[in-house]
């Protein structure tokens, strides 16, 4: 697929140095020689000096013109995947790579591409009609040379959808499919909680919440009008750093203008958050948002202490009251930096299992799907070490006693702040009764509680 438009603009801001894509034939074979899938045997100075070590799939490819850079190319099970992503800007000297925002786009839709090629692939034919979709697909993941959605298997199930160009000029860009069927909503609210706990008096503990609002909207008609509102159990904290979708098409000004940088008060916005929007083809996030909510959801203490060849850990955990006793998972992994393989392992628990990782590093307690009534938990045990070998766990910043626990935990039907879609204030304006689906869940993630016995190497400050 070639985009004029792009190589327009990768003329205008190359300069002097800009080096025009050559026919499809001609860098094929360029590629395929630069690749050494072909003349594999024979020495070219461009290619094969030593000067010329390849570190990365991005290569220069020589052509009649000139070299062609940036070229991101890979070969994976007989086929080759390539893109010439742009630059913006000047290519004397050549810019660090991780600095070509295109080289990222055009590696992740590479890869989406060849997910979609490769699954469920079990004979010639079928890899030749998916490599036939490619085309139709592409008008939707790249309309005009900038990816918007990489996930190309998402979009497969609705080829025969796919319109070149919007039968209606009311459609927007943005809805490049149509839906026939009964109309259905699709919401699922997703909080993560990332959390730093020390359990020491001059160090503050710190948490943060920030969620996400997916839909998938199956509905006819080429704009359709959806209004979703989010809701908070009284005296719920606000919501804050609200983005939202570009399809949403109007909003509040002061339920963007609030922000977690303030401190909380009453003027804070505290809602209705409405967003009426025309959705997507496919599935989207709505808006993002974070809160201040008032506690964490588990309360940790980590205690480590060396004496001779063994160390001694003690660790507590508690459920807060507020909290949902109902998980999908929940295990504390308690690894153990810049030592040998755990040789003996001597422990208690109160509730849950412990398991020994198998390179012998890392203890995994495994509390399973609900605390007990009391709905606290702890773990002692004794630890000693063998000889350290090469392929034990390192790491340059936890050393010593300076070590830390981290939680996994996923709890379904359930966010920290409360909020939920009220499926009765879902409006869509299309005939017919829509059916509106809604989940929550709380995941965990950056979870960690540090040994209370020694210095924690970084003071997390509150975003």
């Amino acid at each position: 697929r070639r985009y004029p438009t792009v190589e327009l603009r990768a003329e205008t801001l190359n300069g002097p140095a800009h080096v025009p894509v050559p026919s499809d034939s001609a860098f094929v074979r360029a590629l395929l020689f630069q690749l050494r899938l072909v003349d594999e045997h024979v020495f070219a100075e461009q290619r094969d000096s030593c000067t010329r070590i390849g570190r990365s799939c991005v290569y220069s490819v020589c052509t009649a013109a000139g070299e062609l850079w940036p070229v991101l190319a890979f070969h994976r099970s007989g086929l080759v995947y390539a893109c010439v992503p742009l630059v913006e800007g000047a290519l004397e000297p050549r810019p660090p790579l991780l600095s070509v925002c295109g080289l990222s786009q055009g590696l992740a839709l590479l890869l989406g591409i060849m997910e979609h090629v490769s699954s469920g692939r079990k004979s010639e034919a079928e890899l030749s009609a998916k490599v036939g979709q490619l085309r139709n697909l592409l008008v939707q993941a790249c309309p005009l040379g900038t990816p918007l959605n990489t996930d190309i298997r998402s979009l497969s199930g609705s080829l025969e959808d796919i319109q070149e160009m919007p039968a209606d000029k009311e459609q927007p860009a943005w809805r490049s499919s149509s839906y026939r069927g009964k109309p259905q909503v699709h919401v699922c609210i997703t909080e993560k909680v990332k959390c730093m706990q020390y359990d020491q008096r001059d160090v503050v503990d710190t948490w943060q919440v920030y969620g996400a609002v997916n839909c998938k909207c199956d509905i006819e008609g080429s704009a359709p009008n959806v209004t979703l509102s989010l809701s908070l159990p009284t005296n719920a904290p606000p919501l804050q750093d609200i983005v939202v979708h570009h399809c949403v098409t109007s909003v509040d000004p002061a339920m963007l203008l609030s922000t977690s940088a303030e401190p909380l008060h009453d003027s804070v916005y505290s809602g209705p958050y409405k967003f009426p929007f025309i959705p997507p083809s496919d599935s989207f996030n709505l808006c993002y948002y974070t809160s201040q909510v008032p506690v964490p959801p588990i309360l940790g203490c980590y205690q480590l202490v060396e004496e001779e060849s063994q160390i001694k850990i003690m660790v507590n955990l508690k459920l807060h009251e507020s909290i949902k006793n109902s998980f999908e998972y929940c295990e504390a992994h308690i690894p153990f930096f810049n030592r040998g393989p755990i040789a003996q392992l001597e422990y208690k628990v109160s509730y849950g299992q412990v398991d020994l990782s198998r390179e012998k590093s890392l203890l995994v307690w495994v509390i399973g799907q609900k605390f007990p009534k009391s709905l606290e938990v702890s773990l002692t045990a004794t630890v000693s070490f063998g000889t350290a070998g090469k392929e034990q766990r390192a790491d340059y910043v936890c050393t010593g006693n300076t070590d830390y626990v981290k939680l996994y935990f996923r709890i379904p039907d359930f966010t920290l702040t409360g909020c939920y879609v009220d499926q009765h204030s879902v409006q869509i304006f299309v005939p017919g009764k829509p059916k509106i689906t809604s989940s929550r869940e709380l995941i965990s993630s950056d979870y960690y509680i540090w040994n209370s016995k020694a210095p924690a190497p970084i003071l997390y400050k509150p975003l």
